[in-house]
């Protein structure tokens, strides 16, 4: 049976929509900073449009990364690094749960309201659910984590201590990069929805610079990008 093209009744070729979405995701630009570049490279759009695209194309590209690093092995089950931010929604304070591994990569985004064990519970069994379990699960003090984890009957894995959760707080700091060029978020579920696409994406492209050689880097850096090119491919 032949697959469907998800582009199929798009006038745009398929490569702008593919490079404005990960302009858009990837980097700390603003929908219209997207719209200046592409027309500085010769393509005329408006930056409602990159809006659309991002939202119809985001989740599908980011489902197909992750079913390909599924299919890779590419999760970690050593040990995750798991820690909440808070993120204002028009003035009221929520909380994104995230769930790290020791590489840095990002394998779970949750937004709650509240930062009790109830949220806890409920973003550890998302995250076990979809990656399995680890060996060992670092956490700050809040006593919500280890609540959670003794409701799952795990609490003997989780570590805490200073410095130790330094992985989780610097893989912070593009997502709140990308939530100021955004003027932060309206909405719980764009919140989710970004939050969910930007970890996916971020992942894809994360080569770890400063563990590789540059030729190493290079060479990963264009495996990566030629891939991004053949998402949702017919």
């Amino acid at each position: 049976m032949i697959k469907r093209s998800p582009f199929k009744y798009f006038k745009t070729s398929p490569e702008i929509i593919r490079l404005a979405v990960m302009m858009y995701v990837r980097f700390p630009l603003s929908l219209r900073n997207v719209e200046d570049l592409l027309h500085e490279r010769g393509v005329d759009i408006c930056h409602e449009t990159v809006r659309f695209w991002w939202h119809r194309f985001g989740p599908m590209f980011a489902s197909e990364i992750r079913k390909r690093r599924v299919l890779g092995m590419r999760s970690s089950h050593w040990r995750w690094h798991l820690d909440e931010m808070f993120v204002k929604i028009n003035g009221e304070r929520h909380y994104l749960w995230r769930a790290v591994d020791h590489e840095g990569e990002v394998l779970e985004s949750f937004v709650t309201r509240k930062r009790d064990r109830k949220a806890a519970l409920k973003f550890l069994r998302k995250s076990l659910k979809r990656h399995g379990s680890a060996d060992e699960f670092v956490t700050d003090c809040l006593r919500s984590y280890g609540a959670a984890l003794g409701d799952l009957g795990i609490r003997e894995r989780q570590q805490t201590g200073q410095w130790t959760n330094n992985r989780a707080e610097n893989s912070h700091l593009p997502f709140r990069r990308r939530e100021r060029a955004m003027l932060r978020f309206r909405r719980v579920r764009s919140l989710q929805k970004f939050a969910a696409v930007h970890a996916s994406v971020s992942n894809h492209f994360n080569q770890e610079r400063s563990h590789n050689s540059r030729q190493n880097f290079k060479a990963n850096r264009a495996a990566a990008l030629a891939e991004w090119r053949g998402l949702c491919a017919p």
